[in-house]
């Protein structure tokens, strides 16, 4: 990588337009780019091909060998980079302790999804409706990649699933899987019963266990809000709804956790191995 002096697209920390800019980024007001920090998930970005905008890094982090790659990788391929102090990362960073290293991308598109209704294999789809905590967001992603997922659905009152605290959570599948983010639920229901796809909601009176559902056709999974759950209205307009038994008198599960047992339930009967 060339060196602060050699390279004509290193910005110093006296310029703080590109500072300010990660601020506005970080805090949500930039519409059409993401925060992306830390080394792990800023090497992600590059490896899933985002847009990259700006990279942000500290004199500390740039002395370390895994670092040094990542950052010469990430040169390749945007026009802007700053080395800042770990003291002026700080002011910056959405973490508490700074991270090292920060990339400003360009927002993956979150567009109807771009199912493959010729394939053999049917599609297995997850909505999250209403769930206000990113971090919830993030762990559900996570979860629906490992579990082989063809695709995401946040309705539009869902927190976001590109921000800091759900990017984070997620670490690196909000940038593999497809999302569509930002459609009302009816329109939701409509665009799967469109595509043939079952709409299956979790509901804690479903008469059904999650392992009685034909989880092998086309199917999307339904959560709904940490707090409240899917409304009687909202399981209505849904072709089904499943449980998740439980024992003792546990009433419910995070929603993080349930969604997680009932898509591992569809990956076995799918045969994931």
């Amino acid at each position: 990588m060339k060196t602060e002096t050699q390279n004509s697209k290193v910005i110093t920390s006296k310029d703080n337009s590109l500072l300010r800019q990660a601020r506005a980024v970080r805090d949500g007001k930039a519409a059409d780019l993401i925060f992306v920090e830390g080394l792990r998930l800023c090497a992600e970005a590059y490896t899933s091909g985002l847009d990259v905008d700006a990279v942000i890094y500290s004199e500390e982090i740039a002395r370390k060998e895994r670092a040094a790659e990542v950052i010469a990788k990430l040169d390749d391929v945007c026009d802007r980079m700053a080395i800042v102090s770990e003291a002026l990362l700080a002011t910056i960073s959405y973490t508490k302790t700074p991270q090292g290293i920060i990339v400003l991308a360009g927002r993956p598109e979150s567009g109807e999804l771009p199912l493959d209704l010729e394939s053999t294999e049917a599609p297995l789809l997850i909505v999250l409706h209403g769930l206000n905590n990113p971090v919830n967001v993030g762990a559900i992603l996570r979860s629906a990649e490992a579990a082989g997922v063809s695709g995401v659905i946040t309705t539009s009152n869902t927190a976001d699933p590109f921000s800091p605290k759900a990017l984070r959570g997620a670490m690196g599948s909000a940038f593999r899987l497809p999302i569509w983010h930002g459609p009302d639920y009816e329109r939701v229901i409509q665009w799967c019963a469109n595509h043939g796809i079952e709409t299956v909601c979790a509901d804690l009176e479903a008469q059904h266990s999650h392992t009685e559902f034909n989880w092998t056709a086309p199917s999307a999974l339904i959560v709904g809000p940490e707090s409240t759950g899917l409304s009687i209205d909202e399981v209505r307009l849904a072709t089904a709804a499943i449980r998740i038994p439980m024992q003792g008198e546990v009433e419910s599960l995070n929603v993080a956790a349930a969604a997680t047992i009932v898509l591992y339930e569809a990956a076995r009967q799918r045969g994931l191995s």
